[in-house]
């Protein structure tokens, strides 16, 4: 029969649903029914209760416990070397608060005999917390209090994570439950204060996103006075600035992180100059960490009698391999046919810092989760990066079982096995960084760039026209600020046609 009636369009979703979007995860939802159908218009009917941020939040609470219970025989018997290794349970909260004083009072910078090896918010952090704890003395049941409580307030930053990293792109809130759900962060968000700075780097991205560079700017001088990486982010910021001719974003943005850098650092250093500096001289002097290439070349340097790399041989290697990949990012971010989007240059210019990094520790894995989520939310490359860092971070307690104990490699893991899995997690993060770099040249590739979609993450560059953009195959048809520019005619990801040198 003939139809007379004409097809109604569906309504359109007021955001990405993964089920739909996702191939690879489509197939993992025959437990819940399956994808959510084709008619369904999620976002335009109240959900009640179960909104997606308050699901979002269930998920980091119930990854948080799992994470809780990895730590259960540590918290039962005690964190001692190297019985925290063998049980998978290490955490620098306890280790720290024994043996840097925080147990008997000490509060980091405020104490001229106590050094800090960590700058000023984490170190503010970890002396506060402690002196929350009831009681006195090193005993266990202090111990414990003091990592229950800096687990609770991780957990708490972590969730600040999740909404932040949710409500960067309101389209795609779902992409935020790879930052819930990490095995990564389950695993690893308990070693140290990491998830502090990067909280507030999501804060600072959201903010900028929002379109206020100040505030963005202060979270992220906040984030770097916690861990230096979150500065990396104004690299990006740099070159779309330059990309579309926003240089006030840039300069609003850098001024802000800096002025709040110096609110928190400045008077810790009048107070006490040598407490302060003591993280810098650290950092510069330290050998190669664990799990770095460095560290790993070094092992195996000692086995086969080679040349093994002392601090400042590493800290030259390492600064211009990391300014040479730099580089190569930002030639990337002004010659690619489309301008790049916020996220994208940001996963790469801080991965690119830990793959040259001479320190890398299990828990820096979760600086990148939330950036991938933004970058190239897609499941099928997550898990298997997730993959190779859990059995990166296994490998590293066994390995430092053995190193610690000094047992006989018959029954620990030697030293081959710990290396191929340093290089595993390396290669897994070489290849993340590839497939942006693809997205980026490619934006039809892009799971985030749909329809009309430029750059959710970009704030004042979302939609900007290109101010200078070098094309590499014909450099005379390269848009350079003091010329004209030419006219062209660029294809959107949805077919349709951009003109007048819009990029994309």
């Amino acid at each position: 029969m003939q139809e007379t009636q004409p097809h109604r369009q569906a309504k359109r979703a007021r955001f990405v649903i993964p089920s739909r979007s996702d191939s690879f995860l489509a197939k993992f939802t025959d437990v819940a029914g399956g994808p959510l159908g084709s008619h369904s218009a999620p976002g335009a009917v109240s959900p009640g209760f179960f909104t997606v941020e308050r699901v979002l939040i269930i998920f980091t609470i119930i990854a948080a416990l799992l994470g809780v219970l990895i730590k259960g025989y540590c918290r039962a018997n005690g964190w001692e070397t190297p019985t925290h290794f063998y049980a998978t349970c290490y955490s620098d909260f306890p280790e720290l608060f024994r043996s840097r004083g925080l147990g008997e009072g000490v509060v980091p910078f405020f104490d001229r005999e106590g050094l800090f090896e960590y700058p000023v918010i984490m170190g503010l952090i970890a002396g506060v917390t402690a002196l929350m704890v009831p009681g006195s003395g090193l005993d266990l049941e202090r111990t414990r209090g003091y990592f229950d409580l800096n687990a609770t307030l991780v957990v708490a930053a972590w969730i600040v994570t999740v909404i932040a990293t949710a409500r960067i792109n309101r389209r795609r809130p779902w992409d935020a439950a790879m930052v819930a759900l990490a095995p990564g962060i389950v695993l690893s968000g308990f070693i140290n204060w990491d998830m502090w700075a990067v909280a507030l780097l999501a804060v600072g991205m959201y903010f900028f996103a929002r379109e206020k560079p100040a505030l963005a700017g202060v979270f992220i001088g906040l984030g770097t006075a916690t861990k230096l990486y979150p500065v990396l982010i104004l690299g990006a910021v740099l070159v779309l600035a330059l990309r579309s001719g926003k240089l006030r974003a840039f300069f609003v943005t850098a001024g802000a992180a800096a002025a709040s850098w110096l609110v928190v650092n400045v008077p810790i250093a009048l107070m006490n100059f040598e407490g302060w500096r003591y993280f810098f001289e650290f950092t510069q002097d330290r050998p190669a960490g664990f799990s770095s290439p460095w560290f790993a070349y070094n092992l195996v340097a000692e086995r086969l009698r080679w040349v093994q790399l002392g601090p400042e041989t590493i800290n030259s290697l390492a600064l211009y391999l990391f300014v040479a990949v730099c580089a190569l990012i930002a030639l990337l971010g002004i010659s690619a046919p489309r301008r790049p989007r916020m996220a994208q240059l940001v996963f790469l210019i801080v991965a690119a810092f830990i793959l040259t990094n001479k320190v890398y520790s299990p828990q820096f894995v979760l600086w990148l989760v939330p950036l991938l989520a933004l970058a190239r939310p897609r499941w099928r490359d997550f898990l298997l990066w997730q993959a190779a860092e859990a059995l990166h971070w296994g490998a590293v307690w066994m390995f430092l079982g053995q190193y610690t104990s000094g047992g006989s490699a018959q029954n620990n893991l030697d030293m081959p096995y710990y290396v191929l899995a340093v290089f595993l997690h390396m290669a897994a993060t070489a290849y993340l960084m590839a497939r942006v770099a693809i997205d980026i040249w490619d934006p039809r590739q892009d799971p985030v760039r749909t329809g009309r979609i430029d750059d959710p993450h970009g704030g004042v560059f979302d939609g900007a026209r290109d101010w200078l953009r070098l094309d590499l195959a014909r450099p005379s048809e390269s848009l350079l600020p003091w010329r004209s520019a030419p006219k062209v005619t660029a294809t959107l990801p949805d077919g349709s046609e951009g003109a007048d040198g819009r990029d994309g």
